[in-house]
């Protein structure tokens, strides 16, 4: 009995040398939201986009995983989440007037910075936007023959916002997995651009910019596996979501002409286009493929026209450039040989024409306040500018287009191009082209006609280019109709100083109008 006690002893020393039991600490509790700005419940939200700054108690956490759970219903979508100290800001967009939104932060969704600490409560945020403001009263709101005689002389900020891969078999800006928009901006060899660049064109006498877009690199995932477009894939989807990033830098563009008192056009560039060797072109919108783009053309102009929806009459609407059908053909005129003419082509073509061009219109004029009334531009096939060419094949010029709406708020664009060398050669020629275009389209359809682009072949300020340009502007301005350059006034790392690179040209265009 004597060993009992001191073995009893021992096994309670070893039990107390052991390794103590592991004591789990009470969870802290997780960030608090203290406040929201804009506060909760708010209306008259009149942008497309709205940033809203959750507010927390502390300094807070959010991972990629957390930031991807924010959603907001109605259609909208969550376009960025940026963390600073106790501040969460989400920013939605693709916001329509006149609605009801509710943006959810899940449980879990912040997280504090100490051990052991909770994520924070769901957070139910809920706004409304203003109601769109009504459409001016008729006769308020500028005519599209009083805007395009206001214009004046124009020019084409162009390799720009409308730079693309062009090729599906080579997308060279998507090899980088993430392009930015100055990426695009940049592509074709421009700087990007500036407000600076914008007002040298104003204080010159300049009264209208043309910005040209190309929308398909930002709408929806452009799937790209070996440097390769997925074109048919994209065409099938239902995602038709223009990346916010991009449509924010259209904005910010358009700002630049708008906030210098000058006209703005904008359009679609080269969603249109011939299809490139062996199709491989990355034009969607096919003059006699109606059917397979409307519903994704309609989404791109309502979200375009709702972004610009209240900006007011100096900014016009485009609705596509030069569109061609699936043979590539130029206005039916330039075939390499006549077999390649197919007169059921041909008529589907012109049918696809006027199917956008009502398609657009219908679109634009549905998102009402100033939309309803907005001066909008629709190009001829191919924004061809010869009577002889609009349907050569058919014999009845002109007979085949047909406007989307009475006149009133609709203009009608054409394409010029001629070579300056040879303009003693091409005197009768444009004077025959102005002639027509008001012949066929001012007298018979009753609209204006806005000259989109234009140019000599030359970007040069030599003799000839000078003297045709200072011709072909006085021409425009007789005849009332609006004359936008192509591109080449300031061109290249001319527009990041800025200066002009053809000052003779410049003053040649200017000299009518001033």
């Amino acid at each position: 009995m004597r060993f009992r006690l001191p073995i009893l002893a021992l096994a309670l020393f070893a039990f107390a040398c052991g390794e103590p039991a592991e004591v789990t600490p009470e969870e802290i509790p997780g960030p608090v939201l203290v406040s929201a700005s804009p506060a909760d419940g708010t209306g008259g939200i009149v942008e497309s986009s709205l940033p809203v700054t959750f507010t927390f108690d502390q300094n807070i956490i959010c991972s990629q995983e957390g930031q991807q759970g924010v959603t907001v219903d109605g259609g909208a979508y969550v376009s960025k989440v940026s963390l600073s100290g106790p501040d969460l800001t989400v920013v939605v967009s693709g916001l329509s007037r006149g609605k009801h939104y509710v943006v959810t932060l899940p449980a879990g969704t912040v997280l504090g910075f100490q051990k052991n600490q909770k994520g924070s409560e769901a957070v139910t945020y809920r706004f409304l936007t203003k109601e769109p403001d009504p459409a001016p009263e008729p006769g308020a709101w500028e005519s599209a023959s009083d805007a395009v005689r206001n214009m004046g002389a124009g020019w084409n900020l162009g390799n720009t916002l409308d730079a693309n891969s062009g090729d599906i078999t080579h997308m060279w800006i998507e090899f980088n997995p993430h392009p930015t928009t100055a990426d695009y901006e940049t592509a074709w060899g421009q700087p990007v651009t500036t407000r600076a660049l914008i007002h040298m064109f104003k204080e010159a006498g300049f009264n209208a910019i043309r910005v040209p877009v190309t929308w398909y690199p930002h709408i929806g995932t452009l799937e790209v596996e070996g440097g390769r477009w997925n074109m048919a894939k994209w065409l099938e989807s239902t995602d038709y979501r223009v990346d916010p990033a991009w449509m924010g830098r259209v904005r910010e563009v358009v700002d630049y002409v708008i906030d210098e008192g000058m006209y703005c056009i904008l359009n679609v560039h080269h969603d249109t286009g011939d299809h490139g060797d062996e199709k491989n072109g990355t034009a969607w919108l096919v003059a006699d493929r109606f059917d397979a783009s409307k519903e994704r053309y309609a989404a791109l102009w309502q979200q375009i026209a709702e972004t610009f929806r209240d900006y007011g009459e100096h900014l016009l609407f485009e609705s596509y450039n030069e569109m061609l059908d699936s043979y590539d053909s130029w206005c039916f005129a330039s075939f390499e040989s006549p077999d390649r003419y197919d007169a059921t082509v041909a008529a589907a073509a012109y049918e696809g024409i006027n199917n956008y061009a009502d398609l657009f219109a219908k679109t634009v004029r549905a998102t009402g306040g100033n939309n309803a009334v907005r001066n909008l531009v629709v190009n001829t096939y191919g924004a061809c500018s010869g009577a002889g060419t609009w349907n050569t094949h058919l014999q009845e010029p002109l007979t085949r287009f047909d406007l989307p709406e009475a006149p009133g708020h609709i203009a009608v664009q054409v394409h010029s191009y001629w070579e300056a060398d040879k303009f003693d050669q091409q005197k009768a020629d444009i004077d025959r082209q102005f002639k027509d275009l008001d012949q066929n389209v001012v007298q018979r359809l009753g609209v204006p006609v806005v000259i989109g682009e234009w140019g000599g072949g030359v970007n040069e300020d030599s003799p000839a280019m000078i003297r045709f340009a200072g011709y072909f502007s006085q021409k425009a301005k007789d005849a009332g109709m609006a004359a936008l350059y192509w591109m080449c006034l300031s061109d290249g790392k001319d527009r990041a100083v800025p200066t002009w690179t053809t000052p003779g040209v410049k003053d040649a265009i200017l000299k009518p109008y001033l």
